[in-house]
C-alpha cells in the first residue's frame, strides 16, 4: 500500500510540473488502474488462495513441529533404554561377581571338608595301625610268656629228672639255653 501511495504522490508531482510521456514519469490514469488491478488481485488472492496457502504453511509448520517432537521423544526413549541397559549390565555384572564369590566360598568349604576328611581318615588309619601293632605286640608277648613258661617247665623237669647236682644242673641249663632258638 505504501508503494501505491508513493507512486500516486510521484504522479501528482509530475503532473503539476507538466511532464508527460516519459517512461519514468508517472501517469495518473495508469496509476489509478494499477492500484485498482492490484486491489482486485489482493481480494481474489485473499478469497481463493490465501486460505490454502496459510493452511499449507500451517500444515508444514505442524508437520515440522511433530517431527521435532517425535525426534525429541525418540532421543529421550533412546537415552532411557541406554540407561536401562547400563543398569541391567551393572546388575548382571554384580550377580556374576556374587555367583563367582559364592562358588569360591563353596570350593573353599569343599576343600576344607576334603582336608578334614582326609585328616580324619589318616588319624583313623594311624590309630588302627597302632592298635594292630599293640595287639600283635601283646600277642607276641603272651606267646613269649607261654614259651618261657614251657621252657621253664621243661628245664625244671630235666633238672628234677637229673640228679640235683649243681654241676649237672648248670650243664643242663647251659645246654638248654644253647638249644633255644635265636629268634
Amino acid at each position: 500500500m505504501l508503494s501505491v501511495l508513493l507512486l500516486f504522490s510521484l504522479a501528482r508531482a509530475s503532473a503539476e510540473s507538466g511532464e508527460s510521456g516519459s517512461l519514468l514519469s508517472p501517469n495518473p490514469g495508469l496509476i489509478f488502474w494499477t492500484v485498482i488491478t492490484f486491489a482486485i488481485l489482493l481480494i481474489i488472492l485473499k478469497k481463493f488462495a490465501w486460505k490454502p496457502i496459510l493452511e499449507a504453511l500451517d500444515k508444514r509448520e505442524a508437520a515440522i513441529k511433530e517431527s521435532m517432537e517425535k525426534a525429541e521423544k525418540a532421543k529421550e526413549d533412546a537415552q532411557k533404554i541406554l540407561e536401562e541397559n547400563k543398569l541391567s549390565n551393572k546388575k548382571y555384572i554384580e550377580e556374576a561377581q556374587k555367583m563367582l564369590a559364592e562358588s569360591r566360598a563353596d570350593a573353599e568349604k569343599v576343600k576344607e571338608q576334603i582336608i578334614n576328611q582326609s585328616k580324619a581318615e589318616a588319624d583313623k588309619l594311624k590309630a588302627d595301625a597302632f592298635a594292630e601293632i599293640s595287639r600283635k605286640k601283646d600277642e607276641a608277648f603272651d606267646e613269649l610268656k607261654l614259651q618261657i613258661a614251657d621252657i621253664a617247665i621243661s628245664a625244671a623237669e630235666k633238672i628234677i629228672n637229673e640228679n640235683l647236682n649243681k654241676d649237672v644242673q648248670s650243664k643242663i641249663i647251659n645246654k638248654f639255653i644253647e638249644e633255644l632258638p635265636k629268634n
